[in-house]
């Protein structure tokens, strides 16, 4: 049973790891063909909580098994956006955490300042579009054959949503 969705903390940097390792791998929804070392996504979540980055995670029994991150792109003119990530472990999907983890987020990243969030979505994966519609995302365009995993190209979806 869900436990909480909060902030990442320092402790929960290797189990944050493991579960986006096991996404990566499924090479259905991250744009990753292997998982980064474990030291680049510790200082990207150290970054993140020393920023006060949203970083929303949903814990069961003191584990990750899902999150969704919002954070900025790194150019001045582009301050006032953020880019959102977000994953579940394979157990977790289809029970309403994925809206849950968003809204949570969203909520962070509109009192952090961010005046726009958006986001890129693999176009054969209509079940998170559907979600991101019904919080209010836009579609803003499509980037073709945009990855290119196992020989196969996959186009994506760009999407944005605008501070209330």
């Amino acid at each position: 049973m869900l436990s909480e969705i909060r902030q990442i903390r320092e402790h929960d940097i290797d189990s944050f790891y493991d579960t986006f390792s096991m996404v990566v791998r499924e090479s259905r929804y991250l744009a990753f063909l292997e998982p980064p070392p474990i030291e680049a996504t510790r200082a990207f979540v150290r970054r993140n909580i020393e920023c006060d980055f949203p970083q929303r995670v949903a814990i069961v029994d003191d584990k990750v098994v899902g999150w969704c991150d919002i954070t900025p792109p790194g150019r001045e003119v582009m301050a006032h956006v953020g880019i959102l990530g977000i994953a579940l472990h394979p157990a977790w999907r289809n029970q309403g955490l994925g809206g849950r983890l968003m809204r949570a987020a969203l909520d962070a990243a509109w009192a952090f300042g961010f005046l726009r969030v958006e986001l890129d979505v693999f176009s054969h994966n209509v079940r998170a579009q559907a979600l991101y519609r019904k919080l209010g995302f836009l579609d803003e365009g499509v980037k073709r054959r945009r990855i290119l995993i196992d020989g196969h190209f996959h186009d994506e979806m760009m999407m944005a949503i605008f501070k209330p």
